[in-house]
C-alpha cells in the first residue's frame, strides 16, 4: 500500500503553494481532491481543486459515510472522499491530502500509518498579513480564520512534524525531506 501524507495548518499558512512545490519535485505523488461547500474561487474548476458540493449533497454522503474525514472550517464544510483516496492508495500511488486540524485528527484515528505534517505560520500577525494579501476575504471572514488559526496553533504537539513557514524555499525544502524519507 502506497503512502497517505497529511498536510495540516491554519488557513493562509502557504499550505497549498507548498503542496505544489512538493508535488513539483516528487512527481509521483498524487493530490487528493477534497469535497467542500463553499463556492470556487475565480480560477477553481470543480473536480480539479475541489469537488463543490451544496450543503444537501454533502450531507447526505456524510451519512452515507463517503467521506474518510470531514470537518467544518470557518462556517464551511470540507472533506475526503473514502473513493478519492482508496483508490490511489490500493494503486499504489503516494497521496497527499490537504487538509484542516480537524481532519487530521480523524485521518491519525483511523490511519495511524499516514504521516502528518503540520505547516505552522511564523507568527499571527504574519498570517494576518497573507489573509489580506491574498484578496480572497472579507474582512470579517479574515477575523474568524484567524481566530480559527489561534486554536489550531496549539495542535502543534500532536504532529510527528512541524514546519514553520516563514522563508518559503526553506520550508519546501524541509517538507520534501519529510515527504521523501517516508515514501516505500
Amino acid at each position: 500500500m502506497a503512502r497517505v501524507f497529511v498536510i495540516t495548518g491554519p488557513s493562509g499558512v502557504g499550505k497549498g503553494t507548498l503542496i505544489r512545490g512538493l508535488m513539483e519535485r516528487l512527481p509521483q505523488l498524487e493530490l487528493s481532491v477534497s469535497a467542500t461547500t463553499r463556492g470556487p474561487r475565480p480560477g477553481e474548476a470543480d473536480g480539479v481543486d475541489y469537488h463543490f458540493l451544496t450543503r444537501e449533497q454533502f450531507d447526505r454522503k456524510v451519512a452515507e459515510g463517503d467521506f474518510v474525514e470531514h470537518a467544518d472550517y470557518a462556517g464551511r464544510s470540507y472533506g475526503t472522499l473514502r473513493s478519492e483516496l482508496e483508490q490511489r492508495v490500493h494503486a499504489g500511488v503516494p497521496v497527499v491530502l490537504e487538509i484542516e486540524v480537524q481532519g487530521a485528527r480523524q485521518v491519525r484515528a483511523a490511519m495511524p500509518e499516514a504521516v502528518q505534517v503540520f505547516i505552522a505560520p511564523p507568527s499571527l500577525p504574519a498570517l494576518r498579513t497573507r489573509l489580506v494579501g491574498r484578496g480572497t476575504d472579507d474582512p470579517a471572514e479574515v477575523e474568524r480564520r484567524l481566530r480559527v488559526a489561534e486554536e489550531e496553533l496549539q495542535a502543534q504537539p500532536e504532529f510527528a512534524h512541524v514546519v514553520v513557514n516563514d522563508r518559503l524555499d526553506e520550508a519546501l525544502e524541509r517538507l520534501v525531506e519529510i515527504v521523501d524519507a517516508n515514501l516505500d
